[in-house]
């Protein structure tokens, strides 16, 4: 089995409009029972970006911490899910329902074999 980040960027969902957020919730919410009921899931979530429940940092090698990433970076991750799967096409299989659900693309990633894991 091999561990795979399914994941899409901060505003992917603000096409969606406000109204439709609770089917999408609801749909997002069905597909991770169903990969919890398969086994698969591992982890998964949205971040907040919600002015005031923020809590970002860089903690550089030193220790130093400073703010950032900034919520204003297309680069973030807007939520994700880990799944634990045998073969990339499983992967797909599931970040597809979750496109579905979510209304919007998803990236598909695998982790680096870890033979501690």
């Amino acid at each position: 089995m091999s561990l795979y980040l399914i994941s899409f960027e901060k505003g992917a969902m603000d096409h969606i409009p406000a109204e439709d957020f609770p089917d999408v919730g609801k749909a997002a919410h069905a597909v991770i029972r169903e990969a919890k009921d398969a086994g698969v899931y591992v982890f998964g979530g949205g971040l907040s970006y919600d002015d005031g429940d923020v809590e970002w940092g860089v903690v550089a090698t030193d220790g130093v911490v400073t703010d950032g990433p900034y919520p204003e970076s297309k680069e973030l991750i807007g939520g994700l899910t880990i799944v634990d799967v045998p073969t990339r096409a499983a992967a797909l299989e599931w970040a597809a329902k979750i496109a579905v659900a979510c209304r919007c693309a998803q990236d598909v990633r695998k982790f680096m074999d870890d033979p501690e894991r």
